[in-house]
């Protein structure tokens, strides 16, 4: 649920990049204009509950509103690419990418079984402990034993293993390179085994 504190700790995460007002003039994210958007366009690949329509899409449910709208931002200054969501993030206010942020942070997400545990076991040892042998860094260490993330990183717990196996592909690359570069030494040591396993696991978080 939002609320004023919540809002002043966004206002001071996001401050001038989104130009949230919040903080100086009690402005709560507008959730009905971000119901609009979301009905308008963003379920047809993010659902209106954040669930998303392909495992090649993002679950959106529970995500951090703050997290979400550095993403939106990212989006339409290129500095994040995406030929799909360049043009989608184009048009949006700071405010609208805020309140969208809110609008499915306050989804539950919905958890889902592995579809192969023992594959889900390998995963589970590299995201709470890492690879001592090769430098792997555990995923816990960042984004919390729960996969819960915090608002400057994402939540992981529940995420699609294929597009978590995309974004890891991505990081090694240097294809995405507007997050912590932490990622991209990360990604580039764990083999494909590792990414697949702990794509596996993250999606069979809660």
């Amino acid at each position: 649920m939002w609320n004023k504190k919540r809002g002043l700790a966004l206002a001071v995460l996001l401050g001038s990049n989104l130009g949230v007002a919040y903080g100086a003039d009690q402005k709560k994210p507008d959730l009905q204009r971000a119901e609009e958007i979301v009905s308008g366009r963003c379920f047809l690949c993010h659902g209106l509950e954040g669930e998303s329509s392909s495992p090649l899409f993002p679950r959106l449910a529970g995500q951090h509103a703050a997290y979400m709208a550095k993403q939106l931002e990212d989006f339409k200054s290129g500095k994040r690419r995406s030929d799909t969501m360049k043009p989608q993030a184009a048009e949006l206010s700071s405010d609208e990418m805020l309140a969208l942020g809110a609008f499915f942070e306050a989804k539950k997400p919905q958890p889902h079984a592995p579809a192969d545990r023992e594959l889900a076991g390998v995963g589970r040892y590299i995201f709470q402990k890492g690879n001592a042998f090769t430098g792997v860094a555990a995923c816990a260490s960042c984004h919390g034993p729960k996969g819960y993330g915090t608002p400057q990183l994402p939540r992981l717990a529940g995420q699609n293993p294929e597009y978590i196996t995309a974004q890891l592909q991505q990081f090694n690359k240097r294809e995405r390179t507007n997050d912590n570069a932490v990622m991209h030494a990360i990604a580039s040591k764990l083999t494909e085994l590792e990414v697949k396993a702990v794509a596996e696991y993250i999606g069979s978080l809660e």
